[in-house]
């Protein structure tokens, strides 16, 4: 038997590659708990099913045949476990395999149930829905004009997914305002996990919108790359987690290792075989020890968390922004017969130093809320340089009269004011560093 561990919210997404999990093979099939191998069947609560059950056939409005109510019987069994446990038919199991290595026509979110409501748990960079302005936190409550309350997370998804280029239209509602409708095109998602850039001299920016299995070691490319295009060396380095869903584990593990020297990066609990893992850092360290300041936000769940909670708990960097999602479960994909599976939650994450992340998430060392930046405009002033007959500069530089502006082009940090901030804090460590 194999099975799929995973780091993400079930909605896979929309058509997203979002948490592509990691495919294991188990060494033997996974078997039920010991201590309930020999427990006796709960006759009096199977005699209240079978009542109810049979109550069903006699009474209600229309016939229902008995595979459906086994069916619905299974699926309200798990659905009400946790939010990440599901049953999954065989149109549904499919495409949780395609979702994992295939590429099909979505929106490019995330989305989770939070008391029979559809929630964004985050839009994905360069996606239909990041483009949209779609947040974290936003309710979906209508698709298409159709309520998605009482809608399971499997029928939402399918609703939004579909072929690229199709519209789909939904109503939104964000807190503390109105309900408002956004049309989106359905597009084919292909997410860049990794980018990279210089935001000032000697300060790189290295953004992960989400863990692919490549990731680790598109990280530890883009590291050496800023490296290079500083001449050879860096001062300080921004991780933006923002905004990242999660993804494949061993790639959260890898990417922490690029700034760990030692010590554990992360391990699991739980009841069945193989769901007790620990995963610790080996002593290469390709980000070379320099000041380190991780983004997170409301957005940044299950292995962004991950890396966050480590990097936080060996005190390696600062974490900036807002509290994590706290998505710290594991779910497990158990084939069962004709092509259908449970999509079963089998363990918790925890942090170094033994912090859970479910339900409570990571909470950064400095909080810097989102903001936008403006800038004043300073007033028309007359300068030296526009006085007539003015005197040269003494070393020959260029007169700078008052409407002569300096032309630098946009930065990222311009128009964000959590990575300014990040940026800035940056500085400061390096100034108490000598660098």
């Amino acid at each position: 038997m194999s099975h799929f561990h995973r780091l993400t919210p079930l909605a896979l997404a929309l058509g997203l590659l979002v948490g592509s999990p990691a495919l294991q093979a188990a060494p033997e099939p996974v078997a039920a708990p010991v201590e309930n191998a020999k427990a006796p069947l709960p006759l009096d609560e199977l005699r209240t099913f079978a009542e109810v059950m049979d109550r069903i056939k006699s009474a209600y409005v229309e016939p229902v045949d008995d595979k459906t109510l086994l069916e619905n019987a299974i699926k309200g069994m798990l659905s009400n476990l946790d939010p990440h446990s599901a049953y999954l038919e065989p149109e549904d199991f499919a495409e949780l395999q395609e979702s994992t290595s295939g590429e099909f026509g979505g929106l490019g979110i995330e989305v989770g149930m939070e008391d029979s409501f559809l929630k964004v748990v985050s839009p994905i960079d360069d996606t239909p829905a990041s483009r949209a302005g779609i947040q974290p936190g936003d309710l979906i409550v209508k698709i298409d004009g159709q309520p998605t309350k009482g809608l399971s997370l499997m029928e939402a998804v399918d609703k939004m997914r579909g072929k690229a280029g199709s519209k789909i239209n939904l109503t939104l509602l964000r807190e503390g305002g109105q309900p408002f409708d956004v049309e989106l095109t359905r597009a084919v998602i292909k997410v860049k996990s990794v980018k990279s850039q210089l935001l000032d001299d000697g300060y790189g920016l290295v953004r992960i919108s989400q863990f692919q299995i490549n990731t680790g070691e598109e990280v530890g490319k883009a590291l050496a790359k800023l490296r290079k295009d500083n001449n050879g060396k860096l001062r300080g380095i921004v991780l933006d987690l923002r905004n990242n869903p999660g993804g494949v584990l061993q790639a959260a593990v890898e990417v922490t290792d690029h700034f760990l020297k030692k010590g554990l990066i992360v391990y699991t609990e739980g009841r069945i075989a193989n769901s007790e893992l620990r995963f610790n850092a080996d002593p290469a360290d390709a980000s070379e020890g320099v000041p380190l300041v991780v983004l997170i936000n409301g957005g940044s769940a299950s292995a962004s968390e991950i890396v966050a909670g480590a990097l936080q708990d060996h005190k390696r960097g600062v974490l900036m922004g807002t509290d994590s999602f706290g998505k710290g479960s594991v779910q497990t994909v158990l084939p069962l017969n004709n092509d259908r599976a449970l999509k079963l939650t089998t363990a918790l994450y925890y942090t170094p130093k033994g912090r859970s992340i479910q339900a409570q998430g990571i909470v950064p060392d400095i909080e810097v809320a989102r903001a936008k930046l403006t800038r004043e405009q300073d007033g028309e002033s007359i300068k030296e340089a526009d006085l007539a007959g003015h005197l040269g500069n003494g070393n020959g530089g260029a007169d700078k009269p008052s409407g002569k502006k300096s032309e630098k082009p946009a930065r990222p940090q311009d128009d964000d004011y959590q990575l300014s901030q990040a940026l800035n804090l940056l500085k400061g460590l390096s100034v108490t560093r000598g660098d």
